[in-house]
C-alpha cells in the first residue's frame, strides 16, 4: 500500500509533467493551473516529511494552511528549505487564481516563469528535508 507522502509526490510529479505538456502546447492557462497544484502537492510531501499535519477535524489541507505553515514552519522556523522558495505557493494560487478566474490570459512569459519556479520547488522538496 502506498502511504500518504509517496502519493501526494506522485500527484505533484504529474501535474507538473501535465503543466510541462499544456506550456508546450500554448495552454499557458492551463499550465499555470496545473503549475500550482505541483507546488501544493509538493508542499503537503514536505510538511508530511516533517510531521506539520493539517489541523481542526477535518483534516484536510486547505489552501491557506499549506502555503503558511511551509513558508513560516518548514522556510522561516525550521529552516529546511532555502528562502528563495518562500511565497512560492502565494505566488502561484495568484497566478492561477488569473488563469481561471480573470478574463486576462496567462502570458507565455508568466507560465515560463511559473514553471521554472515549480520545478524547482520541487526539485527542492526531492531533494531532501535540508538544504
Amino acid at each position: 500500500m502506498i502511504d500518504a507522502t509517496d502519493l501526494f509526490l506522485e500527484k505533484a510529479l504529474e501535474s507538473l509533467a501535465g503543466a510541462e505538456s499544456e506550456f508546450v502546447n500554448g495552454r499557458y492557462n492551463n499550465s499555470t493551473n496545473r503549475c500550482y497544484y505541483a507546488c501544493f502537492q509538493a508542499a503537503i510531501v514536505a510538511l508530511t516529511r516533517a510531521r506539520v499535519t493539517p489541523r481542526g477535524a477535518s483534516g484536510e489541507w486547505s489552501h491557506a494552511f499549506v502555503p503558511a505553515q511551509f513558508d513560516g514552519e518548514l522556510v522561516n522556523r525550521r529552516k529546511l528549505y532555502p528562502t528563495e522558495l518562500r511565497g512560492t505557493l502565494n505566488r502561484a494560487y495568484k497566478l492561477r487564481s488569473k488563469a481561471d478566474y480573470e478574463a486576462n490570459a496567462v502570458s507565455h512569459t508568466e507560465a515560463s516563469r511559473a514553471l521554472r519556479r515549480s520545478q524547482a520547488f520541487i526539485d527542492a522538496i526531492r531533494g531532501g528535508d535540508s538544504r
